[in-house]
């Protein structure tokens, strides 16, 4: 089986184990983008492209386009992943004080792939402080509680 996972880049370690374990299960895993280029082209982690996105939010001109030119891009690209997939799994944990947490580009694929009747998985419940939950309660994802084998 194919399966996307969609999650924040905060979780990034916990994105190769469960590919690990996932493909050791016999599983094809597509993840997130871990590299987008720079301004000149070149490929920097995701982490320093955030790092200069929230540095340039406040800041207005056309020389700072590339940021959300790269935003596009890798939107553009997870959701290609989330289209050739069987199944897509959230992989939610704890951020920022809020648990189980899912952001705004993880809600958009879970709205895509709900769109597309893929079975959406979550590694842990629905988060419940979020002002978005009853939407994620709409599109009815199954819970697995940490459980790989309950993928089908």
């Amino acid at each position: 089986m194919v399966i996307t996972i969609c999650t924040t880049i905060k979780f990034w370690p916990q994105v190769l184990e469960v590919k690990k374990q996932l493909e050791e299960m016999g599983h094809e895993v597509l993840i997130p983008p871990h590299e987008v280029k720079n301004k000149q082209g070149d490929l920097i982690p995701v982490e320093e492209y955030y790092k200069l996105r929230r540095e340039m939010m406040d800041k207005d001109g056309q020389e700072h386009d590339w940021i959300w030119q790269r935003k596009k891009e890798a939107i553009n690209c997870h959701f290609e992943k989330v289209d050739k997939a069987d199944v897509i799994l959230v992989l939610n944990y704890e951020k920022n004080g809020i648990d189980n947490y899912i952001g705004g580009n993880v809600l958009l694929e879970i709205g895509l792939a709900f769109w597309l009747g893929k079975p959406i998985y979550f590694m842990n419940p629905i988060p419940q402080t979020l002002s978005y939950t009853e939407e994620l309660k709409g599109m009815q994802p199954i819970v697995i509680n940490g459980d790989l084998t309950l993928i089908k």
